[in-house]
């Protein structure tokens, strides 16, 4: 059984990691936001550690890694902006990392994030669910089918209604979320 903390627990897709960690028998053992409309997580880890202030989380998972009771993974579903720093925190935390997209919202953050990688022996997995979507899938099937190996280019526009609270949150500002 693998132990889990998870960053980002009020968020929308947050309950999807919560019944990932479940399903796969695993625990999730804290969990971190900043709202604390998360009661979600009594169905799944009624007895998960919870904080609203990262600094308190930040102590606990270094007491439990003194401790001998490390974090196997932290689970990140924070705001897009934060991905970066969360990043770092559970690889310095000598746990590995499962992130949402983006991993960062800078292209030339990734190095210091695989920098971090190598010096800690840790890995940092990003989910990217839309691999699984049918016309995502459509497209490499139309790409593997050409014959030419070089390089392909692909500008994707992808378009989904939002409601008025979209751009009043973090992910309508594109500082935040990265477009």
């Amino acid at each position: 059984m693998k132990k889990f903390a998870l960053i980002g627990a009020a968020g929308y897709i947050a309950p999807r990691h919560m019944r990932a960690i479940k399903d796969t028998q695993n625990q999730l053992v804290a969990a971190l936001d900043p709202n604390d409309s998360v009661g979600i997580i009594d169905s799944y880890f009624p007895n998960c550690d919870f904080f609203t202030e990262f600094e308190r989380f930040d102590r606990h998972i270094d007491k439990k890694r003194r401790k001998g009771e490390s974090i196997d993974f932290v689970s990140i579903c924070s705001p897009n902006y934060l991905h970066d720093s969360h990043v770092r925190f559970g690889l310095r935390s000598e746990s590995h990392v499962i992130c949402e997209k983006p991993l960062v919202l800078n292209p030339w953050n990734i190095d210091g994030l695989q920098e971090l990688e190598r010096e800690s022996g840790f890995r940092v997995n990003t989910i990217l669910q839309l691999r699984l979507h049918p016309t995502i899938i459509g497209l490499k099937a139309q790409l593997d089918a050409v014959s030419d190996t070089s390089k392909k280019e692909v500008d994707l526009t992808y378009i989904t209604s939002r409601g008025n609270w979209y751009n009043v949150s973090w992910k309508g500002d594109v500082k935040k979320s990265g477009g």
